[in-house]
């Protein structure tokens, strides 16, 4: 399918000390992709100097050119993350080159962490952002007039695209290879990754637990811990209220304000990642998943999947088990 006719367009991948190593070739993977089915993007990488760099797996990377030396301007412009995403804002270099380019690009695109140095240019003060479900909290902190969505994989907002951890940036390029090209080829490029066209869910699926924000003296950090050590017991608002020694109406108030959620939602998402994980983890019956998750019955885990995640439980296991085949 190489040789179409379509406009070329001009992709670059901003490159750093330290850059987790995923966030640059899971995204340049799929452009790659893309170019196997009709696509033309012409990739070029740059650091800050034009000299290599060490990612988070030791690799070092060689770039094309140093960014003072890129040829503005281009179609999408890619900034990759660092878990200690500190350093990176605190790169004055880095920042100010980020702010340049970005002001010439189409499209800016902040992958993981590489929503950090991409706040720190002002330039997602007012618009919703992503980043990795771990480093949302910090990002709300340090930039609050960022707003951030702790569970999309990838949002879009005008030009500028931000995605969730590590391998969201794939899921973030194949909807510009989609928007760009359309839906065929981006699915061509996903089944030729073998990576899902649109994976279900959100970032809520592999965090929940993560998300509470209670004090380390708060009455709900015990409920919580009970909730997540034994999702089979009985975790309704009465029990839960009675084994905290508040009223009912007290520990609502504490859920929603240190959780989000009602204490009926924040019980049904463990329970549904305990089945996630055994699911992912091993080969039990539904009917087994499900009593030993807290749900009880098949037909409520199947219920739930389909309004959270948008599977049954059995395509969840097809789509997400471990690699780990016996």
């Amino acid at each position: 399918m190489k040789g179409s006719a379509v406009p070329a367009r001009r992709i670059l991948m901003v490159l750093f000390d330290g850059v987790q190593i995923l966030d640059v070739t899971g995204p340049l993977e799929v452009y790659a992709a893309a170019n196997e089915y009709g696509g033309d993007y012409r990739i070029t990488t740059a650091s800050v100097d034009g000299e290599p760099v060490t990612t988070t797996g030791g690799l070092r990377l060689v770039p094309d050119l140093a960014l003072s030396e890129v040829d503005m301007p281009v179609d999408t412009l890619m900034i990759p993350g660092r878990p200690d995403w500190w350093a990176a804002v605190s790169d004055a270099p880095l920042v100010e080159c980020i702010t340049r380019l970005a002001a010439a690009s189409g499209t800016v695109a902040g992958v993981c962490a590489g929503a950090f140095p991409l706040a720190a240019t002002g330039l997602l003060d007012g618009r919703r952002a992503a980043t990795h479900w771990r480093l949302a909290a910090d990002l709300a902190a340090r930039y609050p007039c960022v707003d951030v969505d702790t569970d999309a994989i990838f949002v879009r907002d005008g030009r500028f695209i931000t995605s969730a951890g590590i391998t969201a940036g794939i899921d973030l390029t194949l909807s510009l290879v989609e928007a760009d090209l359309g839906a065929d080829v981006a699915r061509a490029a996903a089944k030729y990754l073998v990576v899902f066209m649109a994976r279900p869910g959100g970032q809520s699926q592999f965090s929940v637990r993560q998300g509470a924000k209670y004090g380390t003296e708060s009455v709900l950090r015990q409920v919580l811990d009970d909730v997540t050590a034994d999702p089979r017991a009985d975790h309704s608002l009465a029990a839960m209220a009675a084994r905290a020694g508040v009223s009912e109406r007290h520990l609502t108030r504490l859920f929603r304000a240190e959780t989000g959620m009602s204490a009926a939602q924040y019980v049904e998402r463990i329970r549904l990642e305990a089945a996630q994980a055994l699911l992912e983890s091993g080969s039990d019956p539904l009917d087994t998943v499900a009593r030993r998750s807290g749900f009880g019955s098949v037909e409520t885990l199947r219920r739930t999947f389909q309004r959270v995640l948008g599977v049954t439980p059995g395509c969840y296991r097809d789509r997400f088990r471990t690699t780990r085949r016996g």
